[in-house]
């Protein structure tokens, strides 16, 4: 008898997976002539750079401090040469912000850094220097949201976690990068959930993982039975499954009040990737300086997966594949086509947060005209947090910010389920962003005075 999966209930779609450059095992991604390193890249203040023109850095040197902010994080070369200047730099968040700029030069590494294969399995430090070390060596939640990793163990008496979350589900339609790391890492990423069981003190670890990758299921369960008190749970394909709420649900049941986090239901949650770059922070002394990328595209001959280094231009994933931009390419997305972002150029550099790049033809790419809304209730029964688009989309588009702040618009993650099954093609969620962007600034507004 066939085992039934777990999903979460509300809401969800199921977009075409596009899953192209799943078989296509990583490739180093090699070096540009110079590299510009965001001092933004994760949730919260920016941090402070603390080289200057002319100063000589290493592989994995300390170029940017994390703020003073109680979210931030550090920010570290990943090339060695000589820094060029401090400027303001074009990123795939469409606006420019203040970058390192660095000319490359050869490739030497910090000596601290240990860059032997061997894979440590025994942790020697306890969960205070396990933080630490995340904090040092500036890492962040790959699954999005880029939030400071070492923020996420912070337990206090009022607040313990009984289960770690381990996100292996890749959502994203064309994204493999994770899939790759799992298949590819296992040892490493396994280690990495020994260390982050440590530090947030649970003896409980779950890997979700959908079910269309049963290779990576089967692979991480023969795995998994080395490890005490961690399982693999199979999950049924759905989006937007990798969303921490649902995942959440989908797992344990267990369903996270608006405006509170996975540790007020008892629950530590990060990504593979993340396992993986905390195994390197902690037992290889590795700060975050590199990623696995995917570039894929329907009209591309060869897709791939990349180990890029922070700060190289995406432009080097496509000539990595000795591939021209495809004739017709209507849009560039950073990160998946659901939640990822628009860029308009391949010039932009790589950050901690670059997941993948997505080519569009104008197929996929144009949108419809939009029509009157038929009142069907469909994208009110694929929001998977219960909210009704069609009402804020009108509310917002009048500039009512007291009744979306009402309505929760707060609580719409973006994840664009609602869009993409309007059959008037209204861009709903375009709406919501923009209302739950003015009534976040209102909140902000009304905590300072």
């Amino acid at each position: 008898m066939r085992m039934k999966l777990k999903t979460f209930k509300l809401g969800g779609v199921h977009p075409p997976e596009n899953k192209r450059s799943a078989g296509v095992p990583i490739e180093k991604l090699g070096l540009s002539e110079q590299v510009s390193i965001p001092v933004s890249q994760h949730l919260g203040a920016p941090a402070e750079p603390i080289v200057k023109k002319g100063d000589k850095v290493k592989v994995g040197t300390l170029i940017a401090q994390r703020g003073k902010a109680f979210i931030s994080a550090n920010i570290h070369s990943s090339v060695s040469g000589t820094v060029l200047k401090i400027d303001d730099v074009l990123d795939a968040t469409g606006y420019k912000n203040k970058a390192v700029v660095i000319k490359v030069e050869g490739d030497e590494w910090e000596d601290s850094i240990d860059r032997s294969e061997t894979v440590v399995k025994e942790v020697a430090l306890g969960p205070e220097e396990i933080l630490e070390k995340i904090e040092e060596m500036g890492v962040v939640g790959l699954g999005g949201a880029m939030f400071p990793a070492h923020i996420k163990y912070m337990v206090s008496n009022d607040r313990k976690a009984d289960t770690l979350v381990v996100n292996g589900v890749e959502c994203e339609p064309y994204l493999t990068s994770d899939h790759r790391l799992m298949l590819e890492r296992t040892d490493e990423i396994m280690a990495g959930i020994q260390i982050m069981k440590t530090a947030g003190k649970v003896t409980r670890a779950l890997i979700g993982i959908e079910a269309n990758k049963p290779d990576a299921i089967e692979l991480l369960k023969e795995k998994a039975k080395d490890y005490p008190g961690v399982e693999v749970v199979p999950l049924k394909v759905k989006y937007p499954q990798g969303a921490e709420k649902q995942l959440i649900k989908a797992l344990l049941n267990r369903e996270i009040p608006s405006g509170k986090l996975p540790l007020d239901v008892g629950v530590i949650i990060n990504n593979v990737g993340t396992a993986l770059a905390i195994y390197e922070a902690v037992q290889k002394n590795k700060p975050m300086i590199e990623r696995v990328v995917t570039i894929t595209a329907k009209n591309l001959k060869k897709t791939g997966n990349f180990l890029a280094r922070i700060g190289v231009p995406a432009s080097l994933l496509l000539a990595a594949l000795g591939e021209e931009m495809p004739g017709g390419t209507a849009k560039i997305i950073s990160g998946g086509p659901m939640m990822g972002k628009a860029v308009n150029s391949l010039a932009i550099p790589i950050t901690k947060g670059t997941s993948g790049l997505v080519l569009m033809d104008e197929s996929e790419a144009r949108r419809s005209e939009s029509a009157n809304c038929i009142r069907c209730g469909k994208c009110a029964g694929a929001c998977p947090m219960g909210l009704e688009p069609y009402l804020l989309e009108k509310l917002a588009r009048r500039d009512r910010f007291d009744a979306c702040e009402a309505e929760a618009v707060t609580d719409c993650m973006e994840c664009g389920s609602c869009s993409y099954t309007c059959p008037s093609a209204i861009p709903l969620l375009d709406y919501i962003r923009y209302g739950k962007t003015n009534v976040m600034r209102i909140m902000r507004e009304r905590r300072q005075k």
